[in-house]
């Protein structure tokens, strides 16, 4: 239903009858007032963050997620990386565009409140049939020059709501890049880390290969003093070249990470400068913080709940659509049958209106809007509450990876030395002594190479565990 409220000129102006809108001022009025109770404010969810930690009940606030990444690591060309990665990125620039294009929403909904504005200028030549010209005239042209505008009241706060959907929104993007940022750290950080592990496994791998060369000498020697037989010849052989073949694939998946690192940059393929895995040191104590923290530090989780936020806004402008749209419209110009007649005062118009438009029946379009909204709501406070969660059990894994990782290498250390004097036993036996064969020496050896790689894959573990801790606890934000 449409109630024109006034529309008449006077002298070429446009004239308001206060008498005739006064009955409608006072229905909007009533209006604003019974807007009040429509709009419902957003509350945060209430989530519990007790336990969140598993085996950790530590009150202390303190976190390393509050450390930037350069205090973090101490290596310098790693902090490097980082920094250009930052930079270059391209889903990190991907997700810029992301924001700009949110903030763009975002402005066009606070540009809601503003009357519409439009201008149009027209000539139209019309061919009169003989009843509508009344056999007097067969052809007309019309000018027209003319302002039209439109604006919706906000009485029910429905563009509010969409403003504070739109915000949230932007929000929610912006978090997003954030995500994208800790993740980019952490894979910077575990490439460079895997590459630091590979280079020295490889130098394990080399030293290897030089030992298992000599092995083929003093088995030549050995052999021909009838100390041992030609199956032990053969057998240092077949060991030297194992270790030899195993060279090229390490030197191949070092290669691979490298390129994958470069992706990381957006640069081509080319070598990255490193330092070795025995520079690295932890100089910061690994503190956690409390749970509750979350909710703050971690971008995923805080996407989470802006987006939640959104689909509560949503929810609103969805039940706002089933109460009366108020809106005035306005036009004025200049229109005339004559060229030298059309910007005069008597070719002047203007109006202005005002109406009140009530859904009635729209097949159960508003209906089926608010329950999408409700639903999409409620998964969104699921997927707010399922964020917190994963978070948790990160920071959960992370922190008992990383006391494994050490408590392995501890043992590993023990491992390698009594390993290291079992090669060195049974060389000794077989040169002095009947009572072993190469068999065993080989044995001795290969274990030793297997704890050896092995305690590199410790010390790995270690820094990824750092790494994920890291992640996990939302930092490379400062």
């Amino acid at each position: 239903m449409n109630v024109v409220i006034l529309h008449f000129i006077r002298n070429g102006l446009i004239i308001l009858n206060y008498k005739l809108m006064k009955p409608y001022i006072g229905i909007l009025l009533l209006l604003a007032l019974a807007s009040c109770k429509v709009s419902q404010q957003y509350q945060k969810p209430e989530l519990n963050t007790a336990g969140l930690y598993r085996d950790n009940t530590s009150t202390d606030t303190s976190s390393i997620a509050s450390l930037p990444f350069n205090r973090l690591f101490s290596d310098t060309a790693l902090s490097g990386l980082i920094t250009e990665g930052l930079k270059q990125n391209i889903d990190l620039k991907v997700a810029y565009q992301r924001i700009i294009a949110a903030q763009a929403s975002f402005k066009q909904s606070k540009a809601a409140f503003l009357p519409d504005l439009n201008g149009n200028v027209s000539v139209k030549q019309s061919k009169l049939a003989f009843p509508q010209g009344f056999g007097i005239i067969n052809s007309s042209t019309q000018y027209d020059l003319g302002l039209t505008a439109s604006w919706e009241a906000d009485i029910w706060g429905k563009l509010k709501s969409a403003k504070r959907a739109a915000l949230a929104n932007m929000l929610q993007t912006d978090e997003a890049r954030k995500a994208i940022e800790t993740q980019l750290i952490a894979d910077i950080s575990n490439r460079y880390f895997t590459l630091l592990a590979m280079d020295q496994q490889l130098n394990i791998l080399e030293q290897t290969l030089n030992n298992r060369k000599t092995d083929v000498h003093t088995m030549k020697s050995l052999k021909a003093a009838n100390i041992v037989t030609g199956a032990a010849e053969v057998q240092s052989e077949a060991s030297m070249y194992a270790a030899e073949v195993a060279i090229p694939k390490l030197k191949k998946q070092i290669r691979e990470v490298e390129n994958s690192l470069n992706g990381l940059l957006a640069r081509p393929s080319a070598p990255i400068n490193r330092t070795s895995l025995n520079d690295q040191q932890l100089l910061v104590d690994l503190k956690v913080g409390v749970p509750a923290q979350l909710l703050q530090n971690r971008p995923d989780v805080k996407q989470a709940e802006y987006a939640f936020m959104a689909a509560f806004e949503n929810t609103n402008v969805a039940r706002k659509l089933f109460y009366p749209s108020v809106s005035l419209t306005a036009a004025g110009g200049f229109t005339s049958f004559s060229l030298k007649d059309w910007l005069t005062p008597d070719g002047l118009f203007g109006n202005i209106a005002a109406g009140i438009a009530q859904p009635i029946f729209n097949k159960g379009a508003n209906k089926a809007r608010l329950t999408t909204a409700k639903t999409m709501q409620q998964e969104a406070a699921l997927n707010f509450q399922k964020s917190l969660l994963t978070a948790g059990e990160e920071v959960s894994n992370a922190l008992f990876a990383y006391q494994t990782a050490v408590i392995q290498q501890s043992i590993r250390v023990k491992q390698l030395a009594a390993l290291q004097k079992s090669v060195d036993f049974t060389r000794k036996l077989l040169r002095y002594s009947s009572a072993t064969n190469y068999t065993d020496v080989l044995t001795s050896e290969q274990n030793l190479l297997a704890a050896q790689l092995e305690d590199v894959d410790d010390k790995l573990q270690q820094w990824q565990a750092v790494i994920a801790l890291y992640r996990s606890l939302g930092g490379g934000q400062k």
